[in-house]
């Protein structure tokens, strides 16, 4: 049995209405250590295991950190999660319920990564957050789900931090034979990797990471991301922190399931009636994660937000791709 479980696929009445499109969900949040990542993290694991690992080593702002460590537990594995001091104390402390090994390194993802990939020794095994083959043919299978169920939307909304669920997302509509449905790619403000690199016709690293939305703090998306969006209907949308937040309180009072701040900006499209999903009578909601999400820390930023006049600076520089 796969360490992933396969998630509900279900019509948002209440996002249907708002939106005035049927709007249909893929609850990714309700995996066992709560996102997506557990597909494609969970068979690189197993993979890695049958080649003789003996121990897991990752680098992450939480989600594929949680991942790794929830297959470790589960593998019987010893594992060691390096992240960066922008991950909140509650992702450090799921960590440490797995039984994980935390090391707190850099401002953000690719100094952790940098000292991750330090430690490796012999028998251990790298599991990379997004950018790994493995990992792209693991997430695929939500999309092998959705075709199952026989749902055919007009367009895909996901979030993209590094890129490993884009680059999975659209290896499933390929194999599924389905590579004419878009996919709408929302970042945040601040973390906009893929829709700088896109505008620039070539990879563009940002120097930091500004968003509240930490799980889509990578400064570079991958190069496979960055590939399937030159040969697939990608449109690229950028969202401000404060919509984000904002979509994450309005989900857990429709629908009783709190998302971080990255899955509320892809939320935010419907919330906000964004232009992007113009012409899309129906359209799939990858509701990536919320493990370490916290209600308390979301009205907090919001808070921060309005204090600071940072929601009308973001406002003001969120764009969709010309």
């Amino acid at each position: 049995m796969p360490l992933h479980i396969e998630t509900p696929l279900i019509e948002s009445r209440s996002l249907g209405l708002l939106s005035r499109r049927s709007v249909w969900l893929k609850l990714e949040a309700l995996q066992p250590p709560g996102s997506f990542k557990i597909r494609g993290i969970g068979a690189a694991c197993e993979e890695h295991l049958r080649a003789g690992a003996r121990r897991f080593v990752s680098s992450s702002g939480g989600n594929a950190g949680l991942a790794v460590a929830y297959a470790g537990r589960k593998l019987s594995l010893p594992v060691t999660v390096v992240v960066p001091r922008s991950t909140s104390a509650r992702a450090r402390q799921l960590l440490r319920l797995e039984g994980a090994e935390v090391i707190v390194h850099g401002p953000s993802w690719q100094e952790a990564n940098g000292l991750a990939l330090s430690l490796l020794a012999a028998g251990d095994a790298f599991i990379h957050p997004f950018d790994d083959p493995l990992l792209w043919r693991g997430h695929a299978t939500l999309i092998d789900e959705i075709a199952r169920c026989g749902l055919l939307p007009d367009a895909i909304v996901v979030a993209v931090g590094g890129g490993g669920l884009l680059a999975g997302v659209i290896e499933g509509l390929r194999r599924n034979r389905l590579g004419d449905i878009p996919v709408i790619a929302v970042e945040t403000a601040g973390a906009e990797s893929l829709h700088r690199s896109l505008r620039a016709g070539r990879i563009v690293e940002l120097a930091e990471i500004t968003s509240i939305a930490t799980s889509l703090g990578a400064k570079r998306v991958c190069e496979q991301a960055f590939a399937c969006s030159q040969t697939h209907p990608v449109h690229s949308v950028v969202v401000s922190d404060a919509a984000a937040l904002s979509a994450c309180e309005r989900f857990l009072a429709d629908h009783r399931l709190l998302v971080e701040p990255a899955c509320g900006a892809s939320l935010a499209l419907a919330y906000d009636r964004s232009p992007a999903l113009a012409g899309h009578a129906c359209v799939l909601f990858i509701v990536c994660g919320g493990a370490t999400a916290g209600l308390a820390r979301i009205r907090a930023c919001s808070r921060r937000l309005r204090r600071s006049g940072g929601e009308q600076r973001q406002q003001a520089g969120a764009t969709d791709e010309p």
